[in-house]
């Protein structure tokens, strides 16, 4: 059995930009494949999030693998995933794309050339100085909190998060998923903030945007700067943009999705 399988770069609005994800859609008449099978697939697809779309009813299970292990929330790689329905008629681009996913139901919906993402709020609460990890950062934190994913690092200049060099082996230890670093943009930028996600600890030194971490970021910023809506730069090498907008509990995260490649994966599950 053969299934098809395409890269997207989420997060931006031209090729080698944002940040990649693998979609695999799996044969909704056939059993899933394991997640031994889908971690080994990730590890071959080697990019930050590889992951794995399913029909179930009116929804599409969904779920994310980095090279190393499953991850509970990933926005770049359910926006492309959603992005890959509608592109290849699977799902009528006027529907709502449903996932069901271990952070619950997901939807993203269009809006223009824009996907917008329901995503549960993941808020920060603060934490005690770890010199460890500020070490392993170069940095002084403005502010230090965690929340259930990743600590939280908040410098006082978009210069800092720009020039990081971080230890990644040091990060590599540390008992977190990732490591959100951000600041305030300077007031002239058309971005209210600036902030960059290390993960090395799952196989991932650096991510190129993490639609997960505005999860903590929007409440963070919204409140700071007292702001509803805002827009995101993660400041990587391949760099991305991220709308967000506060609801509730919940924070809609808004990208663009470009696909690279569309391939047939030959070496499926059985």
């Amino acid at each position: 059995m053969s299934l098809p399988i395409y890269t997207v770069d989420a997060f931006c609005d031209r090729p080698f930009a944002g940040n990649p994800a693998a979609i695999c859609l799996l044969d909704g008449d056939r059993e899933a494949p394991d997640a031994k099978w889908m971690q080994t697939l990730a590890a071959e697809m080697n990019l930050s999030e590889t992951a794995f779309v399913r029909a179930q009813g009116e929804a599409w299970s969904l779920c994310w693998f980095t090279p190393q292990a499953e991850v509970a929330l990933c926005g770049h790689a359910t926006l492309a995933a959603a992005h890959v329905l509608w592109e290849t008629g699977r799902l009528a681009t006027s529907a709502p794309a449903l996932f069901d996913t271990l952070s619950g139901r997901l939807t993203a919906t269009r809006a223009g050339e824009w996907i917008e993402l329901d995503f549960p709020e993941r808020r920060e609460k603060p934490h005690a100085d770890l010199p460890e990890l500020f070490a392993a950062l170069g940095v002084k934190p403005v502010y230090f909190g965690k929340n259930a994913y990743d600590f939280f690092v908040e410098v006082a200049s978009e210069r800092e998060v720009k020039e990081l060099a971080p230890d990644f082996a040091a990060l590599a230890t540390l008992p977190v998923r990732g490591v959100i670093v951000t600041a305030a943009a300077p007031a002239a930028s058309p971005y209210d903030f600036v902030s960059r996600f290390f993960a090395p600890g799952v196989g991932v030194p650096e991510d190129p945007v993490t639609g997960s971490a505005h999860c903590c970021l929007a409440p963070f910023w919204g409140e700071k700067l007292g702001k509803g809506e805002m827009v995101g730069l993660q400041a990587s090498a391949r760099g991305g943009t991220v709308k967000v907008r506060r609801a509730g509990e919940r924070v809609i995260l808004a990208g663009r999705a470009v696909t690279i490649v569309t391939g047939t994966l030959s070496a499926a599950a059985s």
